[in-house]
């Protein structure tokens, strides 16, 4: 009898073993297309659903994950655990909800996304890069072609620290690039976008290796491909046409032919698929006036057969509800819409229930073929696979130390230095003002965004319209840098609206000015007048009136300045340089020269909006190209 009890027990651990032998997507030796394959045939519709359903972290918890089976979560603009909270908070929030995830009867880890649109923006003490606006403004502009290599290494240094710095969080998917091409600057979503011109958008794809990791040799063409635990996947955004809207607003329609739009807003997607994109976003905006997230001639026709994208297409921020107008009128209608156009991912960010109710309706009364959504969960799967969330879909607490880390702060200053723009140096060629020298008795600073960590940093900071002041992270700002690079015998005097009699009487070597936008985000950021806030341009005429001064706009695009340029001795565009503004001063004093160009136009007045390089109306104020160059002061 107990040799029998002995033999059962032995044919039961047989029998466990060989069951677990079968579960073949489980074993990172087996093929990519095997392993997706074997999920796929044990997952029922309700986890199949689950993997196309993108939920809130505020609505996120283990039961949920794991009583809905959801594929994937999000920390949306300002969405965190705690306020400030550290690289060990993010980390114990992201492990406790995917712990959900894994005691699913498949135990498919779930993917965390977050906006990571200049650095880890969202999260306290995370280094903040310069906006995209500024990332191309580097030397070697020649007749109108940039040589960009310099450039490109640059802005994928720049992925590859963000990759660290989101991974440091516990985090695996950064919505990042934006690979707009802005064509209007009152577009409020103008800073998220490289340049007016196609090409050089292209050419700043390369962050998306920097984030992803260096695409293997002989890659099939579209085939994603995160390079291990210390990158994170991509997602190119928003597709297509989103720069492209009528008088720059947002999530409005983008009138243009087909010429138009396949060879000024697409280039960059072809760039996107061709080093291994694992994701792309859907944008809120139309084409000549169908939504495109119901376009399924551009994602399901163009995007994944003809550019062979393999990767997943994820919508934007209840980006399906608004199909219909107003949003959410006909939900049911949205979902099937959209999932046929071809979206595998969808953002439903708390209302997640209603989601899957409607396309389990729909695929049950055949709506929606299986087909459709066995292409979706291939997909997904196919991303959490190569990037091998199966074998590490927890954080790894060694990479905390990168959050904020010095290395990639000076890669930050480096970035904020060859972003500036020196549109303006003296009143006449013979008398330049700058580089300023460091041992002047006193200086001025002055305006709204010398002294405020929060303006530099602009929208999609901490917050997701930006903060204001000097406490939302860890940063110098531009006041503090100056004080820090001039002679300790120099005295700054700071005052952030002085009227004219007080510069009169000051006494001053020369001032330095910095105005500019306060933070937005999306629409918005809108603007049909595009003029510097307030007190910005009272505070030029009160100082520059009065005194010698260098201008620094700090802002998100071009903005209104043709009417103080004659005023003004020395004129920088900043753009939004984030939280190092040391390398603003670098550059101010010269211990590096300005060597950047504008990689798009600056206008003379909104009137002449939109205006581009070959427009019949083409006026600008500085062209396309422009730049002053300074050598360093030890030259």
């Amino acid at each position: 009898m107990n040799k029998m009890r002995v033999f059962l027990v032995l044919l039961c651990l047989w029998a466990a073993v060989s069951e677990a032998e079968y579960l073949k997507y489980k074993d990172p030796k087996q093929p990519l297309n095997t392993r997706i394959k074997d999920l796929m045939n044990r997952m029922t519709l309700e986890e199949k659903i689950g993997q196309m359903t993108q939920i809130e972290r505020k609505v996120a918890s283990p039961d949920v994950m794991k009583q809905y089976f959801i594929g994937s979560v999000l920390s949306g603009g300002g969405s965190v655990p705690a306020p400030k909270a550290s690289a060990a908070d993010w980390m114990e929030m992201v492990n406790n909800i995917q712990k959900g995830s894994l005691s699913t009867r498949l135990g498919i880890p779930m993917i965390y996304g977050i906006d990571a649109v200049h650095g880890n923006n969202n999260v306290y003490k995370a280094t903040i890069f310069p906006h995209n606006v500024g990332l191309v403004l580097v030397d070697n502009l020649l007749n109108m072609s940039f040589n960009l290599c310099a450039d490109k290494q640059l802005v994928k240094r720049i992925g590859a620290a963000t990759a660290l710095e989101v991974r440091a969080t516990g985090i695996q998917y950064a919505f990042a690039p934006c690979i707009a091409v802005c064509r209007d600057p009152r577009w409020g979503r103008c800073y998220e976008s490289y340049s007016d011109d196609h090409t050089i958008v292209q050419s700043m794809t390369e962050i998306i290796p920097g984030l992803q990791g260096d695409l293997p040799a002989n890659s099939k063409k579209g085939v994603p491909f995160v390079a291990g635990k210390e990158k994170v996947a991509a997602c190119a955004k928003h597709f297509v046409g989103d720069g492209g809207t009528t008088r720059g607003l947002d999530e409005n329609n983008t009138v243009i032919d087909s010429k138009g739009l396949f060879s000024i807003h697409m280039p960059a997607y072809h760039d996107s698929v061709s080093k291994g994109v694992s994701t792309v976003m859907v944008s809120y905006s139309s084409w000549n006036g169908k939504k495109m997230h119901a376009n399924g001639n551009l994602i399901n026709g163009y995007l994944k057969d003809k550019l062979k994208f393999r990767g997943f297409v994820i919508s934007d921020w209840e980006g399906i509800d608004r199909i219909t107008s107003p949003p959410h009128q006909n939900y049911t209608y949205s979902v099937q819409a959209g999932v046929l156009a071809g979206i595998d991912m969808i953002m439903v960010p708390e209302n997640f229930l209603e989601f899957i109710n409607s396309l389990t309706s729909l695929v049950k009364s055949n709506a929606i073929p299986m087909t459709r959504i066995d292409d979706a969960v291939r997909r997904i799967l196919r991303v959490k696979f190569v990037m091998g969330l199966f074998e590490d879909p927890l954080a790894d607490p060694s990479l905390a130390k990168h959050l904020g880390s010095q290395e990639h702060r000076e890669l930050a200053r480096e970035a904020v230095r060859k972003t500036l723009v020196l549109l303006k140096n003296g009143k006449g060629p013979k008398s330049p003002l700058l580089p300023l020298p460091k041992k002047a008795p006193k200086i001025l600073v002055a305006g709204s965004h010398a002294d405020n960590l929060g303006f530099q940093c602009g929208g999609w900071t901490i917050e997701w319209q930006g903060v204001h002041g000097n406490d939302l992270t860890e940063g110098t700002t531009i006041l503090a840098a100056i004080k820090k690079t001039v002679d300790p015998s120099t005295q700054v005097v700071f005052s952030e609206n002085p009227d004219a009699s007080f510069v009169k009487r000051g006494g001053f070597s020369h001032a330095i000015v910095v105005v500019g936008e306060v933070p937005y985000a999306e629409m918005f950021g809108d603007s049909m007048n595009l003029t510097i806030a307030d007190p910005g341009p009272s505070t030029i005429k009160s100082v520059c009136g009065s005194m010698k001064c260098v201008v620094v706009v700090v802002s998100g695009r071009p903005v209104v300045i043709e009417p103080y340029v004659n005023q003004i001795d020395a004129l920088v565009a900043a753009w939004l340089p984030g939280s190092e503004g040391q390398g603003v001063a670098d550059v101010l004093f010269g211990d590096y020269g300005f060597s950047g160009k504008l990689a798009r136009n600056w206008f003379k007045s909104v009137d002449q909006l939109p205006m581009n390089v070959g427009d019949a109306h083409y006026d600008p104020l500085f062209p396309f190209g422009f730049g002053l160059a300074t050598p360093p002061r030890n030259a």
